[in-house]
């Protein structure tokens, strides 16, 4: 039996396609949804292999742009899964499309922990990514969470719009911040091929100003800890379902575009909706050999302010890490720290992550 734990499910729907988004996603329509939701019960019930999960993740599209019933439907195929008794669930919600009889349903079906995409207060940058907000009802939901018993709460901001300015993101932070919830992720918008944004030819700001808006958002955040390049939390309050990426663990990747990582093989799911209706469910398999399992540890680890463990490394691989890549000139740089249990990029440099990732696996000597 596999050692999998964790659990990703997505469902792709969405009343508004956000102009920035690349992810796979179709516009709301019963008639699919019914048949989707058949659909993925099937592929649950052939792949997933009766392991008691630690963390189950329903993302998105738009879970919460479901109805009552379809939300409830879904609840019900997925209580298939064996849930361990600290089992983290979460479900992605927008603010336009959840409801409080939405999150007694999610209540019921044992939500713990609710992820909503705010993304900015600003009616400008809402407009430019197609999204409407009532910051009055907001504060409604997040104060209806916390009365119903769901306290682990993330919000999500994106910034580093073309005409942005500094000011624009410390007053989204502010906002974020008067919720008093237990996470906050923050994206600088990357412009995807495909998107209607990128169709648009809009234009990134400056790498100047990113830089200078990601170090604000670090300082103004300094009373939630950083725990990851993008990710910030209360104590105790990291997001476990994340980690288990960030830490090169097995999951379950179910539904339309979902991936998954079992065994030797990194899975994507089929992106297009008549052949995941047709269940021909799979689209492409990796199968890793050592070399690339240590290659996705390095990346993923070194996401994490924790980075990259030695002992699991020999545990995994029967080999050290300091054997595998020759890491010492960054660590003289002060581009990693290490002492004898971890190897680690400094918070300081986290948004040089990607350039320290070229350098370190440059240096490898694996063969």
């Amino acid at each position: 039996m596999n050692s999998v734990r964790n659990c990703y499910i997505h469902i792709p729907f969405c009343k508004k396609i956000c102009s920035y988004c690349d992810f796979c996603k179709l516009f709301y329509d019963r008639e699919y949804i019914s048949k989707y939701l058949d659909a993925l019960q099937l592929e649950i019930d052939t792949y997933y292999q009766g392991e008691e999960l630690d963390t189950i993740y329903i993302g998105g599209g738009t879970p919460s742009c479901l109805s009552d019933s379809e939300l409830e439907r879904l609840f019900l195929i997925l209580s298939s899964f064996k849930r361990s008794s600290h089992c983290e669930v979460t479900i992605e919600a927008n603010f336009d499309s959840i409801t409080e009889s939405k999150l007694n349903i999610c209540k019921k079906y044992g939500v713990n922990r609710i992820s909503f995409g705010l993304e900015s207060i600003h009616s400008w940058i809402l407009e430019k990514m197609g999204r409407t907000l009532d910051l009055d009802y907001v504060h409604h939901i997040i104060s209806y969470c916390k009365k119903i018993g769901i306290y682990n709460i993330n919000v999500d901001l994106m910034y580093a719009f073309l005409g942005e300015r500094l000011e624009e993101v410390e007053e989204d932070i502010d906002f974020i911040q008067s919720l008093d919830v237990t996470h906050i992720s923050t994206y600088s918008l990357i412009l995807e091929e495909h998107t209607k944004l990128y169709l648009e030819k809009e234009k990134s700001i400056s790498e100047e100003l990113d830089a200078k808006m990601y170090e604000m958002i670090c300082s103004k955040l300094s009373n939630y800890q950083h725990y990851e390049i993008s990710n910030f939390c209360k104590d105790g309050y990291s997001s476990r379902h994340n980690l288990c990426y960030w830490r090169n663990r097995e999951y379950y990747g179910f539904g339309l575009g979902a991936s998954g990582y079992l065994g030797d093989i990194r899975y994507s799911n089929t992106r297009s909706i008549t052949h995941f209706l047709q269940n021909k469910f799979r689209y492409e398999e990796e199968k890793l050999n050592n070399y690339d399992k240590m290659e996705y540890e390095v990346i993923l680890n070194l996401r994490t302010k924790e980075g990259i463990s030695k002992k699991s490394f020999i545990d995994k691989y029967s080999m050290k890490l300091e054997e595998v890549y020759h890491y010492h000139e960054l660590v003289k740089e002060g581009y990693l720290v290490e002492d004898e249990d971890y190897l680690a990029i400094p918070e300081k440099y986290f948004y040089l992550s990607n350039e320290i990732l070229v350098r370190l696996l440059e240096v490898c000597c694996y063969e």
